[in-house]
């Protein structure tokens, strides 16, 4: 993966994780350095599922790619929201 690839991973992934956390219902009470992170780490997932599925070179927009991205971040959201929350509860 060259430098430029990685640069583009990072940036994808900070929407993504933004993306994750609108899907994600209610309020979750996580940094927003957390959700970037989740978000860089649920892109970079996403791509590895999809090239696995065939599906990560499309005609066009690669929907299919971006949606099991935004999936791995609502994920990375939720677990990581009520793993914090927990930790946060006095």
């Amino acid at each position: 993966m060259e430098v430029t690839g990685i640069l583009t991973a990072i940036v994808i992934g900070l929407v993504i994780g933004a993306l994750g956390r609108l899907v994600v219902p209610g309020r979750q009470n996580i940094p927003i350095w957390l959700t970037l992170v989740i978000g860089v780490v649920a892109a970079i997932l996403g791509t590895i599922v999809a090239s696995a599925l065939g599906v990560k070179n499309t005609a066009g927009i690669d929907w299919i790619e971006i949606l099991i991205q935004v999936i791995f971040a609502a994920v990375g959201v939720a677990i990581a929201a009520g793993a914090y929350g927990r930790r946060r509860v006095h």
